[in-house]
């Protein structure tokens, strides 16, 4: 009977600790996996530069983006949107080879995903810009980028930060799209009554995330 309930415990505590193993392993990759996915460039079909086109042209996040105020998703541009100035500017380039072929074959760009948010959190473009929250909050200096890369991890912590301090980093409608606006929490303090943004209480909520 002794032995019995020695080979018990063995084989409790051995699976306890196999658990905490496989656990301590998933999750070292998920932390590995976030720390790349933050430094990283994505390579894309198309060598688009948004430093140049963002930075040094001055386009608006929302010509390529244009569902970024009103839907859950920013978008991405259609090869119409591409081809609305590249049917004039370097049309025989070789870096927009696959922009004229999507444009002859109706085929679109598979453009690659740089931030890729698992399935169990629920995160809106709209709603965000609507409360004066800029897109360099989450996307950094984007235009200053030539390929685009995710700045930051986009932990739990992340987002309850700016949940439960979120003066310090709402800006006037106006400069939501200026990657360059630099935040006044002092004047956040204002913007927050008129935007009316719920207490910390709501915003800490899991399903404001977890729906």
């Amino acid at each position: 009977m002794r032995r019995r309930n020695r080979w018990v415990k063995t084989l409790f505590w051995g699976s306890v600790l196999g658990v905490f193993a496989l656990l301590l392993v998933v999750f070292s990759g998920v932390a590995v996996g976030a720390f790349e996915q933050r430094t990283l460039p994505v390579e894309q079909p198309v060598p688009f530069s948004h430093a140049f086109h963002a930075g040094g042209l001055g386009l608006s996040c929302r010509y390529c983006h244009p569902s970024v105020e009103r839907a859950a998703y920013a978008g991405l541009p259609p090869t119409e949107t591409c081809m609305t100035c590249h049917t004039f500017i370097k049309p025989d380039s070789p870096n927009l080879a696959p922009v004229r072929r999507s444009w002859e074959t109706g085929e679109p760009i598979r453009w690659n995903r740089v931030i890729n948010l698992p399935d169990f959190v629920y995160f809106h473009h709209g709603a965000h810009v609507a409360k004066g929250v800029g897109c360099a909050e989450c996307h950094g200096r984007v235009d200053q980028m030539q390929v685009v890369y995710q700045p930051q991890a986009f932990t739990m912590k992340f987002c309850l930060d700016c949940h439960r301090n979120p003066e310090a980093r709402l800006r006037p409608k106006e400069q939501v799209f200026n990657l360059a606006y630099r935040p006044d929490p002092a004047l956040g303090e204002k913007l927050k009554e008129i935007y009316h943004i719920r207490p910390p209480m709501e915003l800490e909520s899991c399903n404001t995330c977890h729906r």
